[in-house]
């Protein structure tokens, strides 16, 4: 689930601020008490409302795709995904799955898998 927008916390907390009560702004935007009550802490704590970096460390098998699937991509316009992955097991040594690849090449490049006529 994606964090809600920074613009989003503050129309809320402004909200608050302005003698609205929580449970009326909760109601108001869509969000929960303990999602305002979140974002009082953090606004006490840190100053301001950007939302916290997930946890857990980035996958290494996608660092490693975001950076070298486009020329075979580039190179192979037609494959399927699974001979993507066989392509890059054979260059690389590393074995990914075709749900690894179709995520990078959705988040990276934004290529649907609709094929373009």
């Amino acid at each position: 689930m994606r964090a809600y927008s920074e613009d989003l916390r503050v129309r809320v907390l402004a909200a608050v601020d302005g003698g609205l009560p929580r449970a009326e702004a909760a109601r108001r935007f869509g969000v929960s008490l303990p999602t305002i009550k979140r974002y009082l802490k953090l606004r006490r704590e840190t100053g301001g409302l950007a939302p916290r970096p997930r946890p857990g460390q980035p996958s290494r098998q996608a660092a490693a795709l975001r950076a070298g699937l486009l020329p075979q991509l580039e190179a192979h316009p037609d494959a399927t995904l699974a001979e993507h992955c066989a392509r890059w097991e054979a260059a690389t040594g590393e074995r990914v799955s075709p749900a690894t690849v179709s995520r990078v090449i959705a988040r990276q490049f934004g290529w649907t898998r609709k094929k373009s006529r």
